[in-house]
């Protein structure tokens, strides 16, 4: 069995049925969550949109919010001035741009203020079942130390990966090593005596044999 494949299952076996961990019912509210979620656990995010979300329930509610109750209402998942103005002008572009829907292509997505390939990505593969890999802190130092990229920047180790992987799971493998990253391939305490991938892991084979 090859590396790719010994990946693959091992993440099968971890996490059969991954999703994403951010509460949502439409892709603008992924959109929001997801906006908020920078710099922010998607369990505080989650608790913040709870309220959000029965409050703000069209792009225009979102694009006639006052800026600084706007801000007040997010303000425990930080930098929530930036976030409050990108989501606002986000909303607004929508509005006038897209007739009030979100967008279903990367370009027109990463036209809007506030949103980048990793947001995106999340909005495309799971609102509208685009192939597309999600680069965030996790997939970044997971494919590091499995040495499926040399790379820190997120454009590149998501070229690298699509080059790796079939686009058909690009989905699931993302929301998989998320989740892999997020509760087993830790940034301080990685689970490596327990995980499947040890033997083709580059980080195991040199930082803890």
């Amino acid at each position: 069995m090859g590396k790719i494949d010994i990946i693959l299952k091992s993440l099968d076996q971890a996490f059969p049925e991954p999703r994403v961990e951010l509460n949502y019912s439409n892709p603008l509210e992924l959109l929001v969550a997801t906006i908020l979620s920078a710099q922010c656990t998607d369990q505080r995010v989650n608790k913040v949109t709870i309220n959000l979300f029965n409050k703000y329930k069209t792009v225009k509610d979102y694009s006639n919010a006052d800026l600084e109750e706007l801000s007040g209402e997010i303000r425990s998942t930080g930098f929530y001035k930036n976030k409050a103005k990108n989501i606002i002008r986000c909303c607004r572009d929508i509005e006038q741009r897209f007739g009030g829907r979100v967008p279903d292509t990367m370009e027109d997505l990463i036209s809007l203020p506030g949103v980048w390939r990793k947001t995106a990505s999340v909005i495309l593969g799971n609102c509208f079942d685009v192939p597309a890999i999600v680069v965030d802190t996790h997939m970044l130092r997971v494919s590091q130390r499995l040495g499926l990229t040399d790379s820190k920047e997120p454009d590149v180790v998501e070229k690298d990966l699509s080059g790796k992987f079939p686009s058909r799971i690009w989905v699931r493998f993302s929301r998989q090593m998320v989740l892999f990253g997020r509760y087993v391939c830790k940034a301080r305490t990685p689970s490596c005596p327990t995980c499947g991938m040890k033997t083709v892991c580059r980080y195991y084979r040199d930082q803890v044999q």
